[in-house]
């Protein structure tokens, strides 16, 4: 169970007009970490996602799992009254976040300039997909796009093959979410420490481009990449890549240091590729290790390989992933909302993490949210009548 004032974030507030993934996800982990996170959505089909696939009482699976422990209120941007209420809402808020296009919230009158003269101490997020300026500011995009534009789609995949389209949404998760949490906490200490917000630009096509280490690090020496599929850590070598077992499931071989690959070697029984290290990147050695993994199953492998500390590992499932005894030893997943959900990515000591409110209703905390920021039962009423809320 949470421990009252144990939270990291106990005492936040986040304002969150986000949609989809990207955002939500963000909030999420601030939700979850303590900070009581308003999901504001418009009066009319609200966040996308409460119909994006299967999930009872009209909220999907997705909505569910990436809107818990956050609050939820109706707010029509479009009519002045409830540009109003934003920015009252704003007077009392630490955070923030939105994903609309650059330009939309200072035309509604709500944008960082307005709302920081409000709150000068507010933090306000926005997450775009490629920056708030820019020749490419207002293009629309999805994940699929920013991983192109950021070059990594173009070494993603095997040998002689078209690009492979990523399983994780490395854009929307690594740049949309993550990226922004960090900076979003950055600013949040600063203004903590100085009273001084300010405006995080999170641009999740830099997210990514910001992380696609190694093809810069092969840019400075040679100028040229290898081909798709063909660099050390893209399947190139043969001691870190993905065999076929006998019964079409797959190995994960990280056997990338030589203590590893000596170890590899033995538990393999083929001590006699040892010696045949420094020829990774062979295809000759590749062909061997294909033929060796096509002779057991992906059990047979996975109980040798399960003492030896050489980095190979069972390719699992996601629902073998979540039910794998490290993950369950972690606390990885918890029974929330009728399904199953991740617990969060980290652990911070005097703090335990519970699912404290399921995902919100559309507008279900509207009029606890009002009355805490001053609107009398009378003013949400004619609130609710003008259909503002």
């Amino acid at each position: 169970m949470s421990r009252p004032g144990k939270s990291p974030l106990a005492g936040v507030r986040v304002l969150d007009l986000s949609r989809l993934l990207p955002g939500p996800v963000a909030t999420l982990h601030l939700a979850d970490l303590g900070a009581d996170v308003i999901k504001i959505e418009d009066t009319g089909a609200g966040d996308y996602a409460r119909t994006m696939g299967d999930g009872p009482d009209g909220a999907s699976w997705f909505f569910r799992a990436v809107n818990r422990n956050k609050r939820g209120l109706r707010l029509d941007l479009k009519q002045a009254a409830g540009r109003q209420v934003l920015q009252r809402l704003a007077a009392g808020a630490d955070v923030l976040v939105e994903s609309f296009r650059p330009g939309v919230m200072d035309r509604l009158g709500v944008g960082h300039a307005a709302l920081a003269g409000i709150n000068p101490r507010l933090v306000y997020c926005a997450i775009t997909g490629y920056g708030q300026d820019g020749p490419w500011a207002q293009r629309a995009g999805h994940d699929l796009n920013y991983v192109a534009q950021a070059g990594v789609l173009d070494q993603t995949g095997v040998a002689g093959g078209p690009p492979a389209i990523p399983a994780l949404q490395i854009g929307d998760l690594l740049g949309g979410a993550m990226s922004a949490v960090a900076a979003i906490l950055a600013a949040l200490l600063r203004a903590r420490t100085c009273g001084e917000g300010g405006f995080v630009d999170v641009a999740m096509s830099e997210a990514v481009l910001a992380h696609n280490l190694f093809p810069l690090f092969a840019l400075q020496g040679g100028g040229e990449l290898p081909p798709r599929g063909a660099d050390l850590l893209t399947g190139g070598h043969a001691n870190y890549g993905v065999y076929r077992t006998a019964d079409d499931r797959y190995m994960a071989v990280g056997a990338l240091e030589e203590k590893f690959w000596q170890l590899f070697c033995d538990a393999a029984g083929r001590p006699d590729l040892k010696a045949r290290y420094a020829e990774s990147a062979s295809p000759a050695l590749r062909r061997e290790l294909e033929t060796l993994f096509a002779g057991r199953t992906q059990a047979e492998w996975t109980a040798l390989f399960d003492g030896v500390d050489c980095c190979v590992t069972p390719v699992l499932t996601p629902a073998e992933a979540i039910d794998h005894p490290q993950a369950r030893a972690r606390g990885m997943s918890v029974a929330a909302d009728g399904m199953t959900q991740y617990a969060p990515p980290f652990r911070i000591a005097g703090w335990d993490f519970a699912v404290a409110r399921t995902a919100p209703a559309a507008g279900e905390h509207t009029d606890e949210i009002l009355a805490e920021a001053g609107y009398a039962p009378a003013e949400i009423a004619d609130l609710r009548l003008s259909r503002i809320v």
